[in-house]
């Protein structure tokens, strides 16, 4: 329905975000008023009938005789205004795929939900689902542990589903954290197998640290994640560090993706030092940007999940690295070097830290992903 109402204070012939009209445009649209109109008829509306409403108002008559279905006016021998029914093509959700596209190698993907009641400082977990669990054989009965890191010694449990890789697990869990450490926790789901003897295989893991973003609003998040496989590799004398990488040559940009570290030696009273990694981008040994994670409190295997992109053109690549330092820092003190790891060209890197580099280029549209021992070098 096409109502029109000239509202207190305003005239025809302003607008609200101060734009003007131009005169030639100005002078039609004065001449084109229907009598007992009390606006400007803009052109594309002009040579139509309007009838009057019960109300005062004036609705448009329309002249197609023939008008889409999706648009049929709904008339009343009360009303003569026409209003358009809703079309429900234009309301339709996106296909959720999460259930049927499934990556390459892919261990199984968890369904959960979380939210965080500020006022009773609780975090409510919800653990919906599994789905294509990659058990020891045909087979499988799933249990998950839920774990709030830093805190390795106590978890939650769930029920154990028996000869299913499917499990439907609908169960509901309550942490209590602090507003104030709330952000700086990670929320761990460890998938197991359990045999006939009653021991645990671990499927695979899922790691959501909690942000402020995912946390805000006091309402209920439904989250999936894919399972990653645990490092059997023991952490090395300085720590490991797990990041991505990745070149997109259309868009000349480089991302990296730090997602996590283990096994860090840190030299103080945990609960007051914090952890942070710093990624520069460098050419010819020269610092091009850096830019820096969160801080983590007091956990020598920090999670930080986090994506950083640098512009970087593509004859610039031969003669570029990544730096990824890990630094230790607390209040009112200067931080000081964990740890540190370099990739890029056959310049600056060997070995995995090589390889990482080269891969990126021969996966141009993947983020790959691999651990990386820490040294102790000092930066250029």
């Amino acid at each position: 329905m096409f109502t029109y109402e000239e509202l207190p204070g305003t005239t025809a012939a302003s607008s609200t975000q101060g734009d003007k009209l131009c005169p030639p445009y100005a002078a039609r649209t004065q001449t084109s008023r229907p009598p007992g109109v009390p606006f400007v008829v803009p052109p594309s509306f002009q040579d139509r009938d309007w009838v009057p409403l019960n109300s005062g108002e004036w609705a448009q008559v329309p002249r197609d005789p023939c008008p889409a279905p999706e648009l049929l006016p709904h008339t009343s021998s009360s009303n003569l205004g026409m209003v358009g029914t809703i079309n429900p093509e234009l309301y339709k959700f996106l296909e959720d795929t999460s259930e049927t596209d499934f990556p390459e190698g892919c261990l199984g993907r968890l369904w959960f939900s979380l939210e965080y009641q500020q006022e009773a400082e609780r975090l409510l977990v919800g653990l919906i689902k599994a789905r294509r669990l990659q058990g020891p054989s045909e087979t499988c009965s799933p249990l998950v542990k839920l774990h709030l890191l830093p805190d390795e010694r106590h978890f939650l449990q769930s029920k154990t589903k028996h000869k299913t890789s499917n499990p439907q697990f609908d169960e509901h869990f309550i942490f209590q954290v602090s507003s104030k450490s709330i952000t700086q926790r990670v929320l761990r789901f460890s998938v197991y197998h359990v045999d006939r003897q009653r021991k645990h295989q671990l499927l695979g893991q899922v790691f959501f640290p909690l942000k402020n973003e995912t946390l805000a609003g006091d309402c209920q998040r439904l989250i999936w994640r894919d399972l990653e496989a645990e490092s059997l590799e023991p952490p090395s004398e300085f720590g490991d560090l797990q990041f991505c990488l990745g070149y997109n040559d259309c868009l000349r940009r480089l991302t990296v993706v730090v997602l996590r570290a283990k096994g860090l030696q840190l030299q103080e009273d945990t609960s007051f030092v914090s952890v942070c990694v710093k990624v520069s981008l460098m050419n010819h040994n020269k610092f091009v940007k850096c830019k820096k994670t969160s801080a983590v409190l007091g956990s020598a295997n920090p999670v930080y999940s986090e994506t950083f992109s640098f512009k970087a053109d593509p004859a610039e690549l031969d003669t570029a690295s990544l730096s990824l330092t890990v630094l230790q820092g607390a209040e009112g003190e200067k931080s000081h070097v964990l740890g540190r790891v370099v990739v890029g060209s056959y310049m600056y890197a060997r070995g995995k830290q090589l390889e990482h580099w080269n891969e990126m280029f021969s996966k141009p549209k993947e983020l790959v992903k691999r651990w990386h021992a820490l040294c102790r070098t000092t930066e250029p």
